[in-house]
């Protein structure tokens, strides 16, 4: 059961540690990319905050919290950072990263906290927005605000 995955309660926990509320739900069908999260919860896609995974030059991850609406640009979100390219970022990577895989990354609990996290201003649209909690059948519900304060994220234009 994804409940008693021990990434959804590393998830749980830091969700309580930052002081907000403990409540995930799990889905019967997987959320693994936005619309399937999406459809599962009956929301707008833009809803779903999407954790994506690059790898930096330096070799350290970078988070980008993205709203399902759009994919992010990474030629733009390269030149916002003042760095060549954005390297694509394996499953092997991301849960060496993470502690978590391809499908359930979520914004917070990761293992080893990653170089940079930034947060699509687009989700600020939304009064509550879905979040992966580790697995992917495992979702929990923020708010823009709560995710940059849980996470440290940059609010920063990422997609069209």
């Amino acid at each position: 059961m994804p409940s008693d995955h021990p990434a959804v309660e590393r998830v749980r926990q830091q969700l309580l540690l930052q002081g907000g509320s403990d409540e995930i739900r799990t889905l019967s069908d997987s959320a693994r990319s936005a619309l399937e999260a999406a459809e599962a919860l009956n929301i707008e896609v833009g809803q779903v905050a999407s954790s994506i995974v690059f790898k930096l030059p330096n070799g350290k991850a970078l988070l980008v919290i993205t709203s399902g609406r759009h994919r992010v640009d990474t030629s733009l979100v390269a030149t916002k950072l003042e760095v060549e390219k954005l390297h694509r970022a394996d499953a092997d990577f991301v849960r060496e990263s993470s502690g978590f895989a391809i499908g359930g990354v979520s914004p917070l609990g990761w293992i080893s906290p990653p170089g940079i996290i930034l947060i699509d201003e687009a989700l600020n649209d939304y009064e509550v927005v879905w979040a992966a909690a580790g697995h992917p059948h495992a979702v929990f519900p923020t708010t823009f605000n709560e995710l940059i304060k849980f996470t440290g994220a940059t609010p920063m234009v990422v997609g069209d």
